[in-house]
């Protein structure tokens, strides 16, 4: 935001929560004066130590709200009640921001749902995976940040649950970006501190990675004369030379079409044609530009964006010390299918798997995931833990907060995950310790916590140091209100379906005839052996030499890939 736009106050708390100097009302009033004037929406409010006693922060947004009854109005000791203030400022400075358009949104949807006679609860999903009732992602927009990726995470966990496998890489692919994120032992990995937009985002968070790598991204001549593809996107106007909508930069879409992975006619389930000569026409300019055929070309551009996508999956895992191999890519979204069994190929995953509506798995997880309200508390002490029964209280404390607020929402059953950020005395940055398994009640509470720590940390480093005084910086209780779950019925027995025609395809190994399934007319225990295609209204799954696929009683493709070589 413009410095102008960044305006101190007098007051001054210490970090014990008492106060130095008392909010000045006359620096208040001067300050919204200048807010008023400039037309803002949106007042984030920031002051020191404000996570120890936020009542002058409360009383700042009272006034703001009075002056300013249109304007959005947030305080930084609501949004993350915790010590370092840029983490706390910056993620307070963003929900300030996208607040006002975020509520307005939801606002709407809101009305629009209750014109049409729907008078049943409305849950947003939020960017650690769980779902909150409109108001609350209203209230804190800024957890909207990562809300559609999310869907597809909790749709990879629901997966797990119904027996598609507790190890999964989930690689969600549309026509701008590709998103990728862990789900290890059914439970999918949570971090903090992204940054999104340039702006650092301190709330807790699905561990996503976000790769520009979309069917609309561009392909060019990059330095050296060397081919390039994306993060640049066509996006949907003009999107690819493919589309007729006055594109003519080739894209990942164009080059999949040119290589006969698409049917120019049954796109979108025949509702829109591609214009295969424009996509022809869009790579060969670019395959003229760097010396080649335009066939290379286009295979150049699908063969570099499946590199880009597997170094995705590699900076997901194998950076953070997880083998992949060994766990199966889940692929969705409309473009994966195309994609997937290359980039396992290219990682050493034996097994893909495609669902027939994978252009809507993400909305489909959002059906498939439960109430989630995340509560913290900064509690950085001298002398290392606090005592048993101090701990005891701060962590307990928490949960009934959680519990009360969970009530508000929910009727049914409530759990609780209690974790805690902690490090050595003499470090500076904290890790993420679970705190499943300790014996709250039990005594010896400190020493359970502190070996908690110990083989966190141990895990994630290789080593731990038992004498060194350990420091617990923030107490985290995650309130989960369970809700029901659809788990759908196994498809019937049918006939096995036969080929709907066939089509040329130019592979890596050169031109062949592949056949060409309809996704939804597979039987269950149908197998499918590459090259084929598999196609429905919204995706294609391109099956390539060596690749064995069988369709599930649950409408998912198991595909077995081969190992490179």
């Amino acid at each position: 935001m413009p410095r102008r736009l960044r305006i101190g106050v007098k007051e001054r708390l210490r970090p014990d929560g008492s106060v130095e100097q008392a909010l000045d009302a006359a620096s208040l009033r001067s300050a919204i004066a200048a807010l008023r004037a400039a037309g803002v929406e949106g007042v984030a409010i920031g002051f020191l130590h404000s996570w120890a006693a936020p009542r002058h922060e409360h009383a700042a947004a009272e006034a703001v709200a009075a002056a300013m009854p249109d304007a959005f109005v947030t305080c930084s000791a609501d949004v993350l009640p915790q010590i370092k203030e840029f983490e706390r400022f910056s993620t307070t400075a963003v929900n300030a921001y996208v607040g006002p358009v975020v509520s307005r949104y939801l606002g709407r949807l809101k009305a629009r749902l209750a014109e049409a006679g729907y008078r049943g609860p409305l849950f947003v999903i939020l960017s650690h995976g769980g779902v909150a009732p409109v108001e609350e992602a209203a209230r804190l927009a800024v957890g909207t940040a990562l809300s559609g990726p999310a869907g597809g995470v909790a749709a990879a966990v629901e997966s797990a649950l119904q027996g598609m496998g507790q190890d999964l890489v989930t690689f969600d692919m549309g026509g701008t970006s590709t998103d990728i994120a862990l789900v290890t032992g059914g439970e999918a990995a949570l971090g903090r501190g992204r940054t999104v937009g340039g702006e650092r985002i301190a709330l807790e968070s699905l561990d996503i990675t976000t790769l520009g790598a979309g069917g609309g991204s561009v392909a060019f001549v990059g330095p050296g004369g060397t081919l390039q593809v994306g993060p640049r996107s066509a996006g949907a106007v003009p999107g690819p030379a493919a589309y007729g909508l006055g594109g003519t930069e080739p894209t990942v879409t164009d080059a999949n079409l040119v290589l006969g992975y698409l049917d120019p006619e049954n796109f979108l389930g025949g509702a829109r044609r591609l214009d295969l000569d424009a996509a022809r026409r869009a790579v060969a300019g670019l395959a003229e530009r760097l010396g080649i055929a335009p066939d290379a070309c286009a295979a150049g551009i699908h063969a570099l964006v499946n590199a880009r996508m597997a170094d995705g999956v590699r900076l997901a895992t194998v950076r953070r010390g997880v083998d992949p191999r060994d766990f199966t890519l889940l692929a969705f979204g409309g473009a994966a299918g195309l994609h997937a069994t290359a980039v396992a190929r290219e990682l050493g995953l034996r097994r893909a798997a495609v669902p027939v509506f994978a252009a809507g798995l993400s909305a489909w997880g959002m059906l498939h995931t439960d109430l989630r309200y995340e509560l913290s508390r900064s509690a950085v002490t001298a002398g290392g833990l606090p005592g048993d029964t101090a701990l005891r209280a701060l962590f307990d404390g928490l949960e009934a907060e959680g519990r009360d607020r969970m009530a508000e929402w929910h009727g049914g059953a409530v759990a609780a995950r209690r974790s805690a950020d902690m490090r050595y005395g003499e470090q500076v940055f904290e890790i993420a310790v679970p705190l499943d398994g300790i014996d709250w009640q039990g005594p010896a509470l400190a020493d359970q916590v502190r070996a908690a720590f110990h083989a966190r940390h141990r895990a994630l480093f290789t080593y731990d140091l038992p004498e060194e005084e350990v420091v617990l910086v923030n107490a985290r209780v995650a309130a989960v209100g369970v809700l029901p779950r659809h788990v759908p019925a196994a498809g019937a027995e049918a006939a096995a379906a036969a080929p709907a025609g066939q089509r040329r395809i130019l592979l890596e190994g050169g031109a062949a005839t592949a056949p060409v399934f309809r996704f939804g007319a597979l039987a269950p225990g149908q197998a499918v052996i590459g090259p084929a295609i598999v196609e429905s209204a919204t995706t294609t799954v391109l099956l390539r030499p060596g690749d064995a696929a069988r369709m599930d009683s649950r409408g998912w493709l198991d595909i077995a890939v081969p190992a490179a070589g």
